[in-house]
């Protein structure tokens, strides 16, 4: 493991929050995803630690220029092993895994930070997730107005690009394991009632731009929870159906949710949970670069 690159640790205060970020050829884009989420930040105020994993392009360069960020860069493309090297290199809790390329704030990772510290109990926390369709295809549009309309989400959801955890929290796993989706796993080490949803915070990604991006993902993340115990108890899908029967404007959306719902799993079915490669929207990179 190289040594960390980067600004000095700020030593005028103990950080709130450590941050673990693991990047992957994400050049320009983790810069400004740093920058949106630290603006407003006081100094040493969050630990932030980016692992820049099996890069080849300017991923390192571009986290450490953001102050008060440490870079670590491994030479294995795995977000597993990233995320491992960032736990080692941290030391701080609370701490949270954020993704590269979601957009969220200082409020965010302040409310994250207020909401951890203030129990010793084991907790999982993430802000309100957010989906923005707005750069996708027509089908992708309908999919995500009825995937909006899911319970999941509002069931102590953890994960799709942000999480955190308390200290007594962590204990609940040693390193991560070589799992597909990592946020799931973390969320299964968690009751319901040990989970929370900052309600009042949001952070966003976006969805694909076509369907068959939508589907390719869908695949990845069918393959991971066949890697994690079942936890069809959490489930709603009765829930769902109901909700979009009562909703006569949801009726023209559903055979496209359907479809970004039955194919994964089909597909999914002729493959192996193994090795599969990260599934992210490359024109978010493209534009980052421009």
């Amino acid at each position: 493991m190289a040594a960390p690159a980067g600004g000095d640790r700020d030593r005028r205060m103990t950080p709130r929050l450590s941050i673990v970020i693991p990047a992957h050829d994400e050049g320009p884009l983790v810069r400004q995803s740093l920058e949106r989420m630290l603006r407003g930040a006081e100094p040493g105020e969050f630990e932030v630690v980016v692992v820049a994993n099996g890069c080849s392009d300017d991923t390192a360069a571009q986290a450490a220029a953001v102050p008060g960020v440490e870079v670590v860069e491994i030479a294995q493309g795995s977000k597993i092993a990233a995320l491992n090297a960032g736990d080692e290199r941290a030391r701080v809790f609370p701490r949270a895994y954020i993704d590269a390329d979601v957009t969220l704030t200082v409020s965010a990772l302040r409310a994250l930070a207020e909401a951890l510290s203030s129990t010793d109990s084991p907790r999982a926390a993430a802000p309100r997730l957010i989906v923005d369709p707005s750069r996708s295809s027509l089908p992708v549009r309908a999919h995500s107005r009825i995937w909006a309309t899911s319970s999941y989400r509002s069931r102590g959801h953890v994960g799709s690009g942000v999480y955190a955890v308390n200290a007594a929290g962590r204990k609940r796993w040693e390193a991560f394991p070589d799992v597909i989706a990592d946020d799931r796993f973390v969320q299964l080490r968690f009751s319901p009632e040990e989970r929370m949803t900052l309600a009042g915070e949001t952070f966003t990604v976006h969805a694909p731009r076509t369907m068959r991006a939508l589907v390719r993902r869908g695949v990845r993340i069918e393959l991971g929870n066949r890697q994690l115990p079942d936890d069809s108890t959490e489930r709603d899908r009765g829930g769902l159906l109901a909700r979009v029967a009562r909703t006569p404007r949801l009726w023209a959306s559903f055979p496209f949710y359907l479809w970004g719902y039955v194919m994964p799993k089909a597909i999914a079915r002729r493959r192996s949970a193994g090795p599969v490669a990260w599934d992210r929207d490359t024109s978010l990179r493209e534009a980052a670069r421009r």
